[in-house]
C-alpha cells in the first residue's frame, strides 16, 4: 500500500465517486471513496490507498435521462417476495403490442393468446405455488387498501412464506394467515394498524386473525413487542388536524402515564385517544369525544373511562365536571 500526498486534488479531479459508508480506513477509521479515473479506493482523511485496480461492477453505458436508462438497461425487474416465483419467471404482457409498440397482426393474436394462457399455467405448477399465488395477491390487496409501504409488504410476504415452509397453514384459512402476516409486519415495522383495521380490509373476522397471529408469532418466534399508545399518536393527530403543540402535550401525558403504570392492561388506542382529548382541553383545541373515538376506532365510553383515569391519577389541572360539559 502507498500514500497519496495530493489526495484532495485526486478527489477534485474525479467527476463522480461513490461513498461507501460501511467501509472505513484501516488506519484512521474515516470513510473511504472510489476514484473512478484511477480505479483506486482511497481514504478521505489520510489518503491511504485501500485497493488498486478496483473493478467497476456498474454498466458500461451512461444515461442522461430516464428514457435512455430504460432503453439501455438489459436487466429485468428486481426479485420480490410478493410474487410466488419471486419474479424470476418470464411474463407475457396482456397488451397486443410488440417490442416497438406496434400492434400485433390479427393472424398472430390467437397464437399469442395461447402462449399467454400456457405461460400462466406453467408458472403455477403445484399446490404450494397455487397457495402462494392466492395468498400474496390477498396480501397486496389488503396492503393497498391500508396504503402500506413496499418494504412492509415484502416483510409480510416473507413471514407468510416462512409459515408455509413450516407447514403452519394446515387447518387454517389462507386469508386468516395472510392477514395475520400483514399485522405481524405492521408490528415489526411499528406501523400503527389495529386488528380492527386489518379485519375491515380482510375477508375474515377479527378473532380468526388474532388466533392466526398468536399461532404464527409463537411458532416462528417473531418476538414482537407490545404496541404502545405513542405509536398511534402521530397518525391520530394528523387525522384530527391538530397542531404540533397539542401533539407535544399529548406525548408528555402518555409518557407520564407510562411511568405511573396507567397504560398496563389498557388498550393502546384508548389511552392514546384519552391523552389527545386531555391535550385538546389544555391547548384549547376542542375536539369532541365522538370524533376522537371515531378516528381511534374505540367507543366514546372507552375514551371517557381512560380520560377519567388520567385526570384522577395525573395532576393535569382539568376538572372532570367542566370537561364533560
Amino acid at each position: 500500500m502507498c500514500h497519496i500526498s495530493n489526495w484532495k486534488e485526486v478527489r477534485a479531479e474525479s467527476e463522480d465517486f461513490s461513498h461507501t459508508e460501511n467501509d472505513i480506513c484501516t488506519e484512521c477509521g474515516e470513510n473511504i471513496f472510489f476514484d473512478e479515473n484511477r480505479g483506486l479506493v482511497v481514504c478521505e482523511e489520510c489518503g491511504l490507498v485501500q485497493s488498486e485496480k478496483h473493478i467497476d461492477r456498474g454498466p458500461e453505458w451512461r444515461a442522461f435521462d430516464a428514457d435512455q436508462k430504460k432503453k439501455r438497461t438489459r436487466t429485468g425487474a428486481p426479485m420480490t417476495y410478493m410474487i410466488h416465483d419471486k419474479g424470476l419467471s418470464t411474463m407475457i404482457d396482456w397488451k397486443n403490442r410488440d417490442i416497438f409498440g406496434k400492434e400485433i397482426p390479427a393472424k398472430l393474436r390467437g397464437q399469442i393468446y395461447r402462449l399467454r394462457k400456457w405461460q400462466s399455467r406453467i408458472r403455477v405448477s403445484d399446490a404450494t405455488e397455487r397457495n402462494l399465488t392466492f395468498a400474496l395477491s390477498e396480501l397486496d390487496r389488503m396492503a393497498s387498501n391500508l396504503d402500506l409501504q413496499k418494504n412492509l409488504r415484502e416483510c409480510s410476504a416473507k413471514i407468510y412464506r416462512d409459515a408455509v415452509e413450516a407447514h403452519l397453514i394446515r387447518g387454517r384459512s389462507i386469508e386468516g394467515v395472510a392477514a395475520a402476516s400483514l399485522y405481524a409486519a405492521c408490528r415489526m415495522y411499528k406501523v400503527p394498524r389495529t386488528l380492527n383495521e386489518i379485519a375491515e380490509v380482510a375477508r375474515v373476522d377479527k378473532k380468526e386473525i388474532g388466533r392466526s397471529f398468536r399461532f404464527i408469532s409463537k411458532e416462528l418466534i417473531l418476538n414482537l413487542n407490545p404496541t404502545k399508545p405513542i405509536d398511534f399518536l402521530t397518525r391520530f393527530i394528523s387525522e384530527l388536524e391538530l397542531t404540533p403543540k397539542c401533539q407535544k402535550m399529548a406525548k408528555i401525558i402518555i409518557r407520564i402515564a407510562e411511568e405511573r403504570g396507567l397504560t398496563s392492561g389498557r388498550g393502546p388506542t384508548g389511552v392514546c385517544a384519552a391523552a389527545i382529548y386531555a391535550a385538546c382541553i389544555l391547548t384549547n383545541e376542542r375536539r369532541t369525544q365522538r370524533k376522537i373515538a371515531r378516528v381511534s376506532c374505540v367507543t366514546e365510553v372507552t375514551v371517557r373511562n381512560r380520560f377519567s383515569e388520567l385526570v384522577e391519577n395525573l395532576n393535569l389541572g382539568i376538572s372532570l365536571k367542566k370537561s364533560h360539559k
